[in-house]
């Protein structure tokens, strides 16, 4: 068991933050000033390598109450390359809309030839009013993922966080109910512990393969501590099989923090 001082009770904890004032100017455009537009309930939101004809991504464009704008549309950009492109307009506010990868692709000068698993497009919304361009508070992100491979979730694992100081091996099973959700064993194991609860649920989300690992106790004794538990989020790597995640490592009398695991497959 690690030797880490756990910073106090999760309770007692009180945490003080300095702020400070930056301008930054976006060349593209305000935001979140004069008019706030934001998109929300993406679904899905991935485009899928190898079936880039049929993928597209559904996404609600919302607004303050009574705004009034000369014009509104939502722009694309590609790789995280800075400049961005007139898509689609927006009539009015809330409004649905349906944007395919070839219409992306197509808008940017591209077919989907030429795009790859690995790649990602970003949506935003613009609202010019006389000669000011506001954006939207955040856009959206659709990553090309390869498919979804149920064979590719589990089996045997190296669990790596250079922070947590651990390097072993894990097991990843599936349930036999839901492809979409694991179960991982071994972590506790890594750092010399029982493993005597668990394993690990995460979930992983089939509209955008983002993880989430269900707090779940994984040894009930950890030294003088009891109940030594991970809980966190991720991304799983539908191309490799690999997870991403930051886990949240805790017991019952308080917190470890947080830590970047890589579980590769073997």
């Amino acid at each position: 068991m690690k030797t880490y001082k756990i910073l106090g009770f999760i309770a007692a904890m009180v945490l003080t933050f300095a702020s400070c004032e930056t301008e930054v100017i976006d060349p593209a455009g305000e935001r979140g000033v004069g008019i706030a537009t934001a998109i929300t309930d993406v679904n899905p939101a991935i485009f899928v390598a190898g079936n880039l004809d049929e993928s597209y991504t559904e996404f609600n464009v919302i607004a303050e109450d009574g705004i009034s704008y000369d014009e509104a549309y939502i722009v694309v950009s590609f790789n995280g390359v800075s400049q961005r492109t007139k898509i689609k307009d927006i009539s009015t506010f809330p409004q649905s809309i349906v944007i395919t990868a070839e219409e992306a692709a197509a808008a940017l000068g591209m077919t989907i030839a030429d795009v790859e698993s690995q790649d990602y497009f970003v949506f935003e919304v613009e609202v010019k009013v006389g000669s000011k361009i506001y954006r939207s508070n955040g856009g959206v992100t659709i990553n090309v993922v390869c498919p979804f491979d149920p064979e590719l979730v589990h089996g045997s694992y190296t669990a790596v966080s250079a922070d947590w100081d651990v390097n072993g091996d894990v097991t990843i099973t599936v349930d036999p109910d839901d492809p979409y959700k694991v179960y991982v064993a071994g972590l506790a194991a890594l750092d010399g512990l029982t493993e005597d609860l668990g394993p690990l649920e995460m979930n992983i989300n089939p509209l955008n393969f983002e993880v989430e690992a269900v707090k779940t106790a994984l040894a009930s004794v950890a030294g003088s501590y009891t109940n030594f538990s991970y809980a966190g989020f991720g991304v799983f790597n539908s191309c490799t099989g690999e997870y991403n995640m930051l886990f949240a490592i805790t017991v019952d009398q308080g917190s470890y923090g947080s830590f970047d695991f890589t579980l590769k497959r073997k």
